[in-house]
């Protein structure tokens, strides 16, 4: 297999919006590191960053996407280590764990998928071109066997795309890394890295799983339930969150869940909007993660604090960063006029499209119960952005601090961006209310040139015709009143104390690294796998002596008393029971035999060694050696079943 690469509307496009950030993110880079020791560092894992970012968007195969993706998983890990905290390592632990442990599963998808195509004679292309229609060809085909596998490579390419694009439940490493990277790579991270997953499971949907007909689409409908789930968990965690960073992070995280809900609306439902929105959403996603990380950035590096608290107020007498802030807020917000408004109505009126098929007798994986209830998620999830949103913007540029001298110090009027940064932050500032007031023009332009890469269907009425219709502002001015409401209701009398103080009410036990995922991966799964491992190594060993005992004890030679546990003990009962038939049959056919072995006393059990088998367990193996031999034992298993299957 040899690297690959395509270029076509859709490509060209995200390149330009990737070069566009990384220079605008460059230039805030010139003002932000200036206090930074090892600036070198940053800059060049940034240009191998790009590089390797470039080169996933510009792949033709799922190989050469794999290559770019590791690269750019590795590259970018400096992003999040970057000021050697411990904080910021303990991040990038668990940064570089999700990326690898996505990228090996994404391995294994590669290898099933490869040699699916290669039993059905397609010579192991893994060309995206050539995987159209894969899954629902090999259904129409009744190839059993090979549903079976495609479904397990998809499975396993979507851990490893979900893990980059921040999807639940391996959105973890969003909400960590992102407060600890310096700005610059945060709006790389929140806005482009996080793209080049939802690339990859575009090109799994709109190729290999794209259904031939809308119904019965599981694929789709499981895509949709995963966009659901990240949509509203990412929604809730920034409602509670009172670091900036981390606000816009967990922001991520729903955002992301709101293109995913469009990309699985749009396997289930006869038409292509909910997927144009989900492009869209892309594009605008992007400006805006770039636009509000800068902006974080630029009062990160003149107060050097992250918590809502302290930032209190910074903004009252900045005219210039407040419209900045303000114009990613609305539009990420789905305000009217701005661009978000036009991706999450498209999505919106793909969810209703969808709802009005099934009512009319439209069959899919999903009831129609569970699509209402995405509808109104989705609703709620957007007032929830509505909401974090208003909290930011309030706490930044209309209260007051309630140090009375903090504030004194934020409205003394010194400059606090230089004009290169001003500059560059302005322009990106203006693109989503440019593309929010031309939507005729400009959105509809994205989708026609970006159609054919994506399987859009350019006869189907994939755009609405009027964007301000009474039916389409309904969805958005929903979402701003829940906003609204949440603001008031919740994070104003809910979330705050007596005293007006922000407060992180997140309960802890819902930590899902902490509480579940470290525990598992560094305790669990090696004492699990230590104990497997330990009864296939002594597996040998009773089985030697049972033989030497048991079947060859003729000998009479006198050994000394082994040291056992509870399985080696009843092991030995049921050889002394069957050796003692064995005599008694040799007996009746008058062959002399040697003493009994007793073998309740060979197999005795050593109780101290018992209570301290737990030591010994983790003393007595390599770590690597066991999960070496356990991953040669479940592959040799996994081969033996498929083949038989």
């Amino acid at each position: 297999m040899t690297i690959a690469f395509t270029l076509d509307n859709f490509r060209i496009t995200y390149i330009c919006i990737a070069t566009f950030m990384w220079v605008v993110s460059l230039v805030l880079s010139y003002e932000y590191m200036r206090h930074y020791e090892r600036k070198g560092r940053f800059y060049i894992f940034t240009l191998l960053t790009y590089v390797a970012t470039v080169g996933v968007f510009l792949a033709a195969d799922f190989y050469t996407m794999f290559i770019f993706f590791e690269i750019m998983s590795l590259a970018s890990y400096v992003w999040v280590a970057f000021d050697e905290r411990a904080a910021s390592l303990r991040a990038a632990d668990t940064y570089l764990a999700i990326a690898i442990i996505g990228g090996l599963t994404m391995l294994m998808g590669l290898f099933l998928l490869y040699d699916a195509v290669t039993d059905i004679g397609m010579d192991g292309s893994l060309r995206f071109n050539s995987l159209k229609y894969l899954y629902d060809s090999m259904r129409l085909m009744g190839d059993d066997r090979g549903v079976r596998q495609i479904w397990a490579a998809g499975l396993c390419m979507l851990v490893g795309f979900g893990a980059k694009a921040g999807a639940f439940p391996l959105h973890i490493w969003l909400p960590k890394a992102h407060p600890v990277a310096p700005a610059p790579a945060s709006a790389l991270l929140s806005g482009m890295l996080t793209k080049t997953g939802i690339l990859g499971i575009l090109m799994l949907s709109r190729y290999i799983f794209l259904p031939i007909f809308a119904d019965k689409s599981s694929w789709s409908a499981l895509i949709l339930i995963t966009g659901v789930l990240t949509m509203a968990t990412g929604a809730v965690l920034a409602i509670f969150s009172v670091d900036i960073k981390r606000t816009l992070a967990c922001s991520s995280v729903s955002q992301i869940g709101f293109i995913l809900t469009g990309i699985g609306v749009s396997g289930l439902a006869a038409s292509d909007l909910a997927l144009s929105g989900s492009l869209l959403h892309m594009v605008g996603h992007s400006v805006f993660k770039l636009i509000l990380f800068a902006a974080a950035g630029v009062i990160y590096m003149n107060v050097h604090k992250l918590d809502l608290n302290s930032l209190r107020g910074y903004g009252r007498r900045k005219p210039l960063l407040k419209l900045i802030f303000l114009s990613g807020a609305l539009g990420i917000g789905g305000i009217p006029l701005f661009n978000g408004y036009i991706s999450k109505t498209l999505i919106h009126e793909g969810i209703t499209a969808l709802e009005s098929y099934m009512y009319y007798g439209g069959a899919a994986a999903l009831s129609y119960d569970i699509i209402k209830y995405t509808e109104w998620i989705f609703l709620i999830s957007g007032g929830c952005t509505v909401a974090y949103m208003l909290k930011l913007y309030i706490c930044i540029f209309v209260e007051k601090n309630k140090d009375a001298d903090i504030q004194a110090v934020y409205d003394e009027g010194k400059p606090y961006m230089n004009r290169a940064t001003a500059t560059a932050l302005t322009v990106a500032a203006l693109i989503p209310p440019a593309l929010g007031l031309t939507p005729g023009y400009t959105m509809r332009t994205i989708v026609d040139i970006c159609a054919d890469a994506l399987v859009i269907n350019r006869d189907a009425e994939y755009m609405l015709e009027s964007f301000f219709t009474s039916e389409c502002l309904k969805g958005a001015i929903i979402s701003i009143a829940i906003g609204i409401v949440i603001y008031a209701g919740i994070i104003r009398n809910v979330l705050m104390t007596e005293e007006d103080e922000y407060t992180d009410k997140w309960p802890g036990w819902l930590d899902l690294e902490d509480k579940l995922y470290r525990p598992v991966v560094l305790y669990a799964l090696p004492f699990v796998a230590a104990v497997v491992c330990r009864f296939l190594d002594k597996l040998v060993d009773i089985t030697i002596y049972f033989l030497r005992k048991g079947i060859f004890a003729d000998s009479g030679e006198k050994e000394e008393l082994a040291e056992g546990n509870r399985l080696t003990y009843c092991l030995g009962v049921i050889a002394g029971k069957l050796n003692r038939i064995r005599r008694r049959y040799l007996k009746l056919k008058g062959v002399r035999v040697g003493k009994p072995v007793n073998f309740v006393h060979k197999f005795a059990m050593d109780y101290e060694s018992l209570k301290e088998s737990r030591t010994v367990i983790f003393r007595s193996m390599s770590f690597g050696l066991m999960m070496f031999c356990l991953g040669l034992v479940l592959t040799v298993a996994y081969i033996l079943i498929t083949r038989w299957w």
